[in-house]
């Protein structure tokens, strides 16, 4: 759903990427931090409910890593530093920072950890659902309800309506819950067209 933002906003991190290179970073180790950030994220919600005061940090670290998550994708293809083996690396610890981020949720005690562990599930298939299905020639970038954007922006949002209205984090994981397993279903769908289209469109023995 926010494909075309996130594009737009790629696109405005043009200068970024190039001032994160005269610091020395590179796409992987900008990876690296959308990770720690994450993780740190995680720990913050873990210790929510006895330190008030560092609510604001949990959402404020995940903006953080979600902006590693744009920063490093920019950075490999504007400064010509896209590799096989980075992307690889991109996608594995975007799965590990978003099962960070939900076990830290759970673990403060923030939503039902049936739930949770769901939502975690779900998040997990969504990826999966894109790799697999683009590894047979199917795009996926676009299709479906929750793809990895709007979940972020699903858990910030509440994290911080949550410091004026209890339990809406604790509501937003099970909206995430049932809406990546939609999305799965969704993606499950647009492959069996693609693929029944590619299948009628392949010429037959006796042609």
């Amino acid at each position: 759903m926010l494909t075309k933002l996130k594009e737009k906003v790629q696109d405005l991190l043009a200068s970024e990427a190039e001032y994160a290179e005269k610091l020395g970073l590179t796409p992987n180790l900008v990876s690296f931090l959308g990770l720690v950030f994450a993780l740190g994220s995680s720990l913050t919600y873990w210790v929510w409910p006895e330190q008030t005061v560092l609510r604001p940090l949990a959402p404020t670290l995940l903006i953080l890593s979600g902006f590693c998550d744009a920063l490093d994708g920019v950075m490999a293809r504007t400064l010509g530093m896209k590799s096989t083996f980075g992307g690889f690396l991109d996608s594995l610890l975007d799965r590990y920072g978003e099962v960070f981020v939900l076990l830290g949720i759970i673990g403060g005690g923030l939503c039902n950890p049936s739930v949770g562990i769901l939502a975690m599930a779900g998040s997990l298939l969504v990826s999966y659902s894109r790799a697999r299905a683009e590894e047979e020639g199917v795009r996926m970038e676009g299709v479906g309800l929750f793809e990895r954007s709007e979940r972020i922006l699903l858990i910030v949002v509440a994290s911080f309506l949550n410091l004026i209205v209890p339990e809406a984090l604790s509501w937003s994981v099970v909206v995430l819950a049932i809406a990546t397993h939609l999305t799965v279903m969704q993606r499950a769908l647009h492959f069996f067209k693609e693929s029944k289209k590619k299948k009628d469109l392949e010429p037959s023995p006796d042609q």
